[in-house]
């Protein structure tokens, strides 16, 4: 079967014999090649190729060549080269000249002489290295095409199950009409209640959220509807009440369903006459407000065992939105991740580039049983313990699945034998810097900090795949 990578090389070598075993390796695996005789001849290439609106995938270049070197084509094309990887060749390799050849700019080293299936590998996994760069790119791009529809930050919705709610909010922020959203804990009630309030006709009034069930059965009243000076011990001065703080604007009742009896009595009133008294008022004061509403329960169900009036019910449920879990729109984890990494990368003062393949596996396998709002706890958490710029499935929660260090040392190590114990442990820690530097062996070496050709002996020995 014939190879359909079709990516195109630059192959940068003094050496003719190496030029042409490479030329044939890479065209008989699919790729595009070309070639240069040395630095200065591949950075014309690279000019003619950006002046054709072209550019190369990836450069092979040998470090120690006439006329211009590696070295210097690395710093003479660094600007040219933005999205090109660039992988060096030497016989004269050593890690200090590897890393400032990653100084410069280059994307990975190997020493010659080397095996044809060692440069396949490397540029594998340089395709995709980049591949995974270009999918950030473009999830960042619809987080800001996303943010920039909706105005409100957070709001990332792509999955096919968002898209009924989307066209909801829409026509909810067009109307001055009550919104009941239905959804489990940590969809997001309170994002969708601000984009309705935030792209309506109220936008410039107060927007007042409510936790019904987080204020103490006593203070309620006072709380909603607000009160007189003396109305009570302790009421020292005039309060307005939730209601009156949202005049004019939009007062979102989250979990509705908490209320006892005898609040949503007073609450009916209020929704029907538009108006509310103070405690200990005589008085009534006119009030205009939208009211979007809450819950994580089955009103409906509620409704039937006795604990939610009906009148009110149906008061609230004129424009349902059901708000679907994180489960059913899968689609979404992706997006919403870059998101969570962007936010606390900026709130930490981090820089974690990137989830490493079996953290966002992991991220994709979980059931979210607390919704966006549990995955935002598990990206700050992640983003917290990350090192190298790589978020790794050990930094996620344990409820994830992800293997933590709490385990007894003889249940790790399936006995006592140090021996045992110290190939275990290498193995773990080669396959966790592998992973960490996306299989780039010169990197990994001078993590674990091991010599190159040490490295690749304990790959073969532990069978470690990459």
């Amino acid at each position: 079967m014939k190879n359909k990578i079709n990516e195109k090389v630059l192959i940068i070598d003094d050496e003719k014999n190496m030029l042409h075993m490479l030329c044939a390796l890479l065209k008989k695996s699919g790729y595009r090649v070309d070639t240069a005789l040395n630095g200065e001849e591949g950075l014309q290439k690279v000019l003619d190729a950006k002046n054709n609106n072209d550019q190369y995938d990836f450069i092979l270049c040998d470090l120690k060549m006439p006329v211009m070197d590696g070295m210097a084509f690395l710093s003479s094309a660094k600007e040219l080269l933005t999205r090109t990887p660039v992988i060096m060749m030497s016989a004269y390799g050593s890690l200090d000249t590897a890393v400032e050849a990653m100084k410069q700019g280059a994307y990975n080293y190997i020493s010659k002489p080397f095996k044809m299936d060692e440069v396949l590998l490397t540029l594998k996994k340089a395709m995709e290295r980049e591949t995974l760069k270009k999918e950030n790119l473009f999830l960042k791009k619809q987080i800001q095409q996303i943010k920039g529809k909706y105005k409100v930050e957070g709001m990332i919705a792509q999955a096919k199950a968002m898209q009924p709610v989307i066209r909801l909010i829409e026509k909810a922020s067009q109307y001055n009409t009550t919104v009941l959203i239905l959804g489990e804990t940590g969809t997001g009630k309170e994002l969708i209640a601000n984009s309705i309030h935030f792209n309506g006709t109220r936008s410039k009034f107060p927007f007042v959220p409510v936790n019904c069930g987080g204020i103490p059965e006593n203070l309620l009243e006072s709380e909603f509807f607000g009160h007189k000076k003396g109305a009570f011990t302790g009421a020292d001065s005039h309060k307005k009440g939730f209601f009156e703080e949202a005049d004019k604007g939009t007062i979102f009742l989250d979990e509705i369903g908490e209320l006892s009896l005898q609040l949503q009595v007073k609450l009916l009133r209020v929704f029907q006459e538009n108006e509310i008294r103070r405690v200990g008022d005589s008085k009534t004061k006119k009030i205009d407000i939208r009211i979007i509403a809450a819950t994580s329960k089955n009103l409906s169900a509620e409704v039937d065992k006795g604990t939610f009036r009906k009148d009110l019910y149906y008061r609230l449920n004129v424009l349902p939105i059901n708000l679907p879990p994180l489960r059913e729109r899968a689609e979404d984890i992706p997006l919403l991740t870059r998101h969570f990494v962007d936010k606390f990368n900026k709130k930490f003062k981090m820089d974690i580039k990137d989830l490493s393949s079996g953290a966002v596996t992991m991220l994709l396998q979980h059931g979210w049983p607390g919704n966006i709002r549990e995955l935002e706890n598990a990206i700050e958490r992640g983003v917290i313990l990350a090192e190298k710029g790589i978020l790794l499935p050990e930094n996620l929660p344990p409820e994830l699945g992800a293997q933590q260090g709490n385990a007894r040392m003889d249940d790790v190590f399936g006995g006592f034998s140090i021996k045992k114990a110290r190939q275990i442990m290498e193995k773990r820690l080669i396959s966790r810097a592998l992973e960490a530097t996306r299989g780039n062996r010169t990197k990994t070496a001078k993590l674990l900090e091991i010599s190159h050709p040490s490295l690749l002996s304990k790959i073969k020995t532990y069978g470690i795949e990459e």
